[in-house]
């Protein structure tokens, strides 16, 4: 009696599919919120970006009471929802390509270029919990920089 029951389980495909989703699920179901924390992630970074970089335009053409710096940093901290303190500004001289200390003047002659850079960072939490599996930490830093030719 016992014979026949095994052997007639054993020859049986029924449920087969479902063991097979089962096994298959959770590996699908990673993989897919994998590729929703990388779109997410990826759209932050561009988001921020486009914050920095239409804040430092916008300075450019509005006056306020504010020093240039403290204004880019205020616009870029209020577009891309971040603190003002995750916002640096910094300038940058070259003289006929070589980097040079931006309160001083080229010489003479020279090709004189100077930039107004800003670089903001946040991080970025992603849904599946990377750690718990020993893949990677919890959050990662988003790191932004842009700037803008000013003479």
């Amino acid at each position: 009696m016992m014979k026949r029951l095994v052997h007639r389980l054993a020859g049986s495909a029924r449920g087969t599919a479902t063991i097979e989703l089962a096994l298959f699920l959770p590996i699908l179901m990673t993989m897919l919120i994998g590729v929703v924390d990388f779109t997410t992630a990826f759209n932050r970074k561009l988001q921020m970006e486009q914050a920095v970089q239409r804040s430092i335009e916008r300075v450019m053409q509005t006056t306020t009471d504010q020093t240039v710096e403290e204004n880019i940093k205020a616009e870029a901290a209020a577009a891309a929802g971040i603190p003002t303190s995750a916002v640096t500004v910094s300038y940058t001289l070259t003289c006929d390509g070589v980097a040079t200390a931006y309160e001083t003047d080229c010489a003479p002659g020279e090709n004189e270029v100077r930039y107004v850079n800003v670089r903001a960072v946040t991080t970025f939490t992603p849904m599946l919990p990377l750690e718990r599996i020993g893949i990677a930490k919890d959050n990662f830093q988003i790191t932004v920089e842009t700037g803008l030719r000013t003479a």
